[in-house]
């Protein structure tokens, strides 16, 4: 259990003695003498660590957690110091059994778990489920960020205990976020409707969204307008390779900024401006220095993913996690492509630094090096652990020479992990920026107004050879090509134009977005943000809407009665406050008792006070439906499986709907509508008719509308960049698009 003694220490207390209740005697073997056992999470991991440490060795995996805390009950004693039961996972007593058998007949045992607070714990715990503790020679831990030999053999070079201090920050965590889960939980499902749960981290997280889409309602855009003059020089032929923007910017005397705010007023300007003469003024250049991006931390690795490759962070972090445990390659053997995927460290290893720019020399040349390795510093307040960044574990194997082992996502995420180190350690971009001030003379007034263009030139490509980091949320703003220009040099205007423009609200979240977010506001770990959003969408709190992330009323309605019963714990500031102390517990400097306790107290009387006085609140969505059986109206619920439609009339009528999202394609057997449909349970759609059962036709990839080309059969979309017909052989590239789905009956 929780140990209660100082980190490393000896001392036997009842926090660290078998108080589970799952206990079993203790072993009477002695040690024994056969080969050393090691043990790591994964069979991919185990295979990779056994090929590299050879056959003195036997490599098992333990498949994650072997013990927790009960599914049934809150398993926390809240008067007795917080002491948690821990009970053996069903799913797992056969795996610990098997390794306990291992662990009895090995000369000595090794928990080479995953670097951090979770795979700290895991080795933790199997050693006290399995109370390899009890032995003369207690296991050792062992700790590599990545998977190659050399990294390896230090790690069993340099052994040591287990830290405790790790251990009680995650075992703080989880109890927390158990007793805040397993109290909240039930009383929303009393008041609200059965299935929903509440989280420490996932509950902030949602308000996040909701507080978002309220900013979006309250939005009121304000109007403004531009002037552009369509310009080029006097002889130039008039095509996109000659013709430049000018924005009408202030008046020449007064070199005021003009802000045209209506209509009236920006027409004034154009009708004052119509015949102006143009001649070009001022002509100012400036050397613009741009650096890489640091390597990939989670947050960062997952927000790129997002961007460039259209990967959700659940399965961008499942791919980076088999890049990292090993894959096949060449001869067979599995390594280990990149370092440990959780990580909110932007250090890198002296030898990957070196082995990097060595790279880069070869390839690019010296032009290519800044002349000191470069290093980042790390945004976030407290990153945990000697963690690196995510990086390849061999920058010379590059992602063309793994074409032929990797899956393509696997190929792409390594490329991009690559792509990134690599560019880290480049030269800066340098670009010539340059500003052109016009004179625009009115021929009717006399006024002199000036118009203002801006343009850059790339002057030397340095990291942008091999890499450019996306941007959120931004309009495209990338600067014109502008022709060589002299002061005085005139210039004819080929079409000036009153734009209208309008403030825009603050965006929607993406997955992505919304874990940056959670980042800099201190929300989460790295070994959090994934699931987090990942459980949002699961439990339908919020929808994707064109990969936006909106709330649904389900999500709105529990974010609105958490934050006025649960204050604290929907506060931005108190929960980022609280991982700060979780960092201080793994770090030895605070107690994890008395956190927890000062905790708890205030959310014991929150909790009761919400016990007597939190309303019923019943969720509906009126649509225009009407049901089948008796007429009545029907009304989107939210259940287990997600949403569906069901009678008002109930109990009485208790009939019930799915809620058909419509493709816009017609079902070539019969011409009914194909929507998307999902198994129970399951997570990718396919797309059937709508007249099921009378219609049987399905298809697993998206139906486009445009007919085949070559036999007018059903197209459908393969991958992100290939449509391909479903009756003959015809297939080509598109552009993707987001295509809108239409509830029936919403």
């Amino acid at each position: 259990m929780v140990a209660k003694t100082k980190p490393k220490s000896t001392a036997k207390s009842k926090s660290t003695t078998a108080r589970s209740r799952n206990a079993t005697p203790r072993s009477k073997k002695s040690r024994g003498s056969g080969k050393q056992l090691v043990v790591v999470e994964s069979p991919a991991k185990a295979r990779t660590v056994g090929q590299i440490l050879g056959n003195k060795y036997v490599v098992a995996a333990s498949q994650g957690h072997v013990r927790d805390l009960p599914k049934s009950k809150i398993g926390v004693e809240v008067e007795n110091d917080f002491e948690p039961s821990y009970v053996i996972m069903r799913d797992k007593r056969s795996i610990l059994k098997d390794l306990k058998q291992a662990g009895d007949r090995a000369s000595s045992i090794y928990l080479a778990t995953d670097p951090d607070r979770e795979g700290e714990a895991i080795s933790w715990h199997l050693q006290q489920a399995a109370q390899w503790d009890q032995r003369p020679d207690p296991p050792k831990r062992v700790v590599f960020h990545e998977i190659t030999k050399q990294a390896v053999e230090e790690a069993f070079e340099h052994p040591r205990e287990i830290d405790m201090q790790l251990v009680n920050a995650q075992q703080a965590r989880r109890i927390v976020d158990r007793l805040v889960g397993y109290q909240i939980s039930p009383l929303l499902w009393r008041r609200v409707q059965r299935g929903l749960s509440a989280g420490r981290v996932q509950s902030v997280a949602l308000r996040m969204v909701v507080d978002r889409e309220r900013e979006i309602e309250a939005f009121v855009p304000v109007e403004s307008w531009t002037l552009e003059a369509q310009l080029h020089k006097e002889g130039d032929p008039v095509d996109r390779n000659h013709v430049f923007t000018g924005v009408l910017h202030s008046e020449k005397d007064s070199r005021k900024r003009l802000n045209i705010a209506n209509e009236d007023e920006a027409r004034g300007y154009e009708a004052e401006l119509k015949d102006a003469s143009y001649a070009v003024a001022d002509v100012r250049k400036r050397q613009v220095r741009q650096r890489p991006a640091a390597p990939f931390t989670t947050s960062t690795l997952q927000q790129e993913a997002g961007r460039k490759l259209r990967l959700t962070p659940r399965r961008t972090m499942m791919v980076a996690q088999e890049l990292y445990e090993g894959l096949p390659i060449g001869s067979g053997d599995s390594v280990g492509l990149v370092t440990y995927m959780r990580t909110d460290s932007v250090q890198v290893a002296s030898s990957a630094v070196q082995e990097t720019r060595e790279y880069i020399s070869g390839k690019y040349g010296k032009a290519y090096i800044p002349d000191k390795p470069r290093t980042f510093s790390t945004r976030t307040k407290a990153a945990q652990e000697a963690h690196e960044a995510i990086r390849p574990t061999s920058t010379m194997r590059t992602p063309d020479s793994l074409k032929q082992y990797l899956s393509q996502t696997q190929l792409r995420v390594y490329r991009l992990i690559w792509e990134r180190m690599v560019a880290s350690q480049m030269a800066d971009a340098r670009s010539e920026a340059t500003t052109v001030d016009i004179d625009s003379i009115c021929q009717s007034s006399g006024k002199v107004y000036i118009f203002r263009s801006t343009g850059s030139v790339l002057v030397f490509p340095g990291f942008r050879a091999v890499y450019m980091e996306s941007q959120d949320d931004t309009d495209d703003d990338s600067t014109q090509a502008l022709p060589a220009l002299a002061e005085e040099e005139t210039l004819a205007c080929e079409k000036l134009e009153a734009l209208q423009h309008f403030t825009k609200p603050p965006p929607r979240f993406t997955e992505a977005t919304l874990i940056k977010a959670m980042e800099e506001k201190g929300i989460g770990r790295p070994s959090t943000y994934a699931p987090t959003v990942g459980t949002l969408l699961d439990r339908h709190y919020v929808a994707k809407e064109q990969n936006r992330l909106v709330p649904t009323v389900l999500g709105a309605t529990v974010t609105e009665l958490l934050l006025q019963f649960f204050t604290d714990v929907m506060d931005l500031d108190f929960t980022a406050k609280m991982e700060e102390e979780l960092d201080e517990v793994s770090r030895g400097e605070r107690e994890w008792v008395p956190m927890l306790d000062e905790f708890y107290h205030p959310f014991q009387k929150a909790l009761e006070k919400a016990e007597e006085t939190m309303p019923r609140t019943k969720i509906e969505e009126e649509t225009d439906e009407v049901c089948d059986d008796c007429g009545l109206p029907m009304v989107i619920k939210t259940g287990k499986f997600g949403r569906f439609m069901a009678c008002t009339g109930f109990p009485d009528c208790r009939n019930t709907k799915p809620i058909l999202n419509r493709t816009g394609v017609n079902c070539p057997r019969c011409g009914g509508d194909l929507v998307e449909r999902r198994a129970r349970g399951g997570r990718r759609p396919f797309y059937g008719c709508s007249r099921y059962p009378e219609c049987d036709f399905l298809v697993n990839q998206r139906p486009i509308p445009t007919p085949c080309p070559e036999c007018s059969g059903l197209m459908v979309q393969r991958s992100r960049s290939l449509a391909a017909c479903t009756n003959c052989d015809w297939s080509e590239p598109v552009a993707e698009q987001a295509q809108e789905q239409v509830p029936v009956g919403g």
